[in-house]
Parts: C-alpha cells; structure tokens; sequence
C-alpha cells in the first residue's frame, strides 16, 4: 500500500479474537478470525491521531495469554491483537504533525499507549491488521538503525529486561547472572542488556540447537536442561563448577515451575532472585477472563532465610502503570544503545499474514529463538 491521500487506500486485512478462549489454544482455534478491514475514516478521528499503514507486528506472549483474558490489561472482545507494529503513516492530523510527525514516516507504536494492552481509546486497534490507529504520543520515529522487524521485537522485551536487571535486580559489571529461558524474547532481551552491563551470563534452556544461537548473540556459557544433559538435577552442579563453587548472584526467572526451586541452590549468600513470569505453568488463572485459580509456582522459604536472598517481583507494566515517570530513563538508555550500535534486537522468524495461527503456535510451543512476527501487508 502506497497510498497516502485518505479515501483511497485498499481494503485491508486484520485479525480478531472474538471472545476469551478457554486457554490461549481454544482463543486461537475458535475465536481468532481473520476478516476484511476498511480503510479508517479520518474524518472520525482526532487531530492528535496517526493511521498506520502496520508492515510488521510482534507476535508476543502477551498477545496469547491475553486471548483467554489470563493477562491484568485487557481489551474486551471483539478485538484486533498485535500488541508491537511498526509501519509507515498514511494519515496524520494537525496536532500530530504539530508533533513531528507526517506522511511517509517510519514509526513503532509504543504498546503502553495504543493496542490491546493500553488503557483508554485504542485498545481495538492492535498490529494484526493492514491499517492502525495510534495518537501521536503513542509513536516513536523509527531509529535508522532497526528494520521493522526489530522495533517490534524492542520496547516490550527490552523494557521488560531493563526494568528487572535495572531497576529491580541492581545489576553490577563483574557479577554473574543466571538467566532461565533465555532463547525466548525477554529471556534473550536479558542476555544482551546483561552483556552490555558487564555481566557474565550463564543461559538456560532446553533446546542445544536454541541456545546455540543464544551464545552467539553473546551469552558467556549455556546449560541445556532437558533430560539428556541431566535435567534440573544437575543444574546447581554445572552452575557451582562455572562459578568457582561460588553461585551467582542473580537469577532471571520468567520460566517458573520446578527450576525456580532448582535455582535457589544455584545462587550466592545475599543474591537476589528476580520473579519475571512463569511460562512453565501458563495456566495458573482459569481462562475465559476468570480468576481465582491457585498459583502453581511455589518457593521454599528455608532456602530463601538460610541464603539470606531477595526475592523481587518485577511486573514491568504494573509498575509502569502505577508511576509512568519511570519509562523516561529506561527508554533514554535503550534508545541511547540502539543508536550506539551496542544493541541489535534479535528479529526472529517472520511468517506471512496467512500464517498468523501457525505464528501464534509457534509462539505458544517456543519453536523459535526470540520473538517472530507477522507482516499484514
């Protein structure tokens, strides 16, 4: 679509979850459709308002626990998913070109602010789709140094790494770090910010081929978990043996389940423990937008005295959403790296717009290093 005179661009596509799943597999078997979009009417929207010609969108695990309504932001159904895009504005208003922003610019759209995960007016216009709406607020130029592929695969992942290594887990140069899941997005986000500050990196996983690709994008030693290197068992040996005896002293844990346990026999006196999700034990809310479900995810707190650790809760968005002024200095240093050259996003596999449940799978059973994406038009 090479349009740019409103009232003349195509018909598009966009995707649509049509009710909450039972489980992110149901939402994408039985309510997921993809339909036939119209162009937006510009004359309906605001002067602060962007239309967005989307040329990539991240297809994130947010975007499929969310389709069960298992996530704390949600938009109701009927909605259109994708929570990172980036694309090229067809149409802008005057507030918004007031802004900075015009015809022909190359833009991401800031997840916080627009999409299925923000609060407010843009909740229905997601990145699955050939054409998005987002205030001028909610869009950052994009930087020449990424393609489109990598702005979606940047603020969330990043932002999330940021504020756990950062923010929460104090991170110094010369520590070691232990990072659990470490070929999925966020986990490969932590890899890069940890190797950018200094840290040695000891990733987890339980794919070789995986975590091949993991060390090559800069992790100092890899440890597979499945069965055949031993499983969890061996897990706080070949750490201790990496260490000097000594453990580390930070844990990345956005897996969950029974390696969070493992893990604190891997770590030194006074670590600290960062909580960032729990990808092994997806179903610990009832699905259908539900709650009440027990947590599956357990600690034991003999471990937890006897080392003398921290154990932080690090939810990136409720933390953001609670007090915003936090963003500024993160996105300054993670904006700062990108134009420096130190940080490339990993832009992982990207799957034609016809493809989008085999995407969304893909995503569900971590075929791929990092995120993917999908390209709507």
């Amino acid at each position: 679509m090479t349009e740019s005179v409103a009232g003349e661009w195509p018909v598009g596509r966009r995707a649509r979850i049509l009710e909450y799943g039972e489980n992110p597999m149901d939402a994408i078997e039985n309510q997921l459709v993809i339909e036939d979009q119209s162009a937006p009417d510009v004359s309906t929207l605001k002067e602060s308002d962007c239309v967005i010609a989307v040329k990539s969108a991240s297809v994130g695990w947010v975007d499929l626990i969310m389709s069960s309504g298992q996530y704390q932001h949600m938009a109701n159904p009927p909605y259109t998913p994708g929570l990172e895009f980036s694309g090229e504005i067809l149409w802008a208003g005057s507030d918004a070109k007031r802004k900075g922003f015009k015809i022909g610019d190359e833009v991401m759209a800031d997840g916080f602010k627009t999409g299925p995960r923000s609060k407010g007016d843009y909740r229905q216009f997601g990145g699955f789709a050939s054409y998005a709406v987002a205030p001028a607020e909610a869009l950052f130029h994009l930087p020449e140094q990424l393609t489109f592929d990598q702005a979606n695969q940047f603020l969330g992942s990043y932002e999330t790494a940021y504020h756990c290594l950062v923010a929460r887990g104090r991170l110094q140069a010369g520590e070691t770090i232990l990072i659990h899941g470490a070929s999925g997005a966020t986990g490969l986000a932590a890899v890069h910010l940890a190797k950018i500050l200094g840290a040695t990196v000891i990733a987890t996983g339980r794919s070789e081929e995986k975590l091949e690709i993991v060390r090559k994008e800069g992790a100092d030693h890899v440890l597979c978990t499945n069965e055949d290197h031993g499983g969890l068992d061996s897990l706080r040996k070949r750490v201790r043996e990496l260490t000097d005896n000594r453990g580390v002293e930070l844990v990345y844990d956005g897996v969950g389940g029974p390696i969070s346990a493992a893990s604190l026999r891997c770590v030194q006196f006074g670590a600290r423990y960062l909580i960032v999700g729990w990808a092994a034990t997806p179903f610990v809310a009832k699905g259908r937008g539900q709650r009440g479900s027990p947590n599956a995810n357990q600690l034991p707190t003999n471990l937890i005295m006897m080392k003398g650790l921290d154990v932080l809760g690090c939810p990136t968005v409720i933390s953001t959403h609670r007090d915003p002024t936090i963003r500024e200095e993160r996105l300054e240093q993670l904006f700062t790296w990108v134009r420096s050259g130190q940080l490339k996003p990993y832009a992982g596999r990207v799957y034609p717009f016809t493809e989008l449940k085999d995407a969304l799978l893909a995503k569900w059973t971590s075929d791929w290093v990092g995120g993917c994406a999908v390209h709507p038009v």
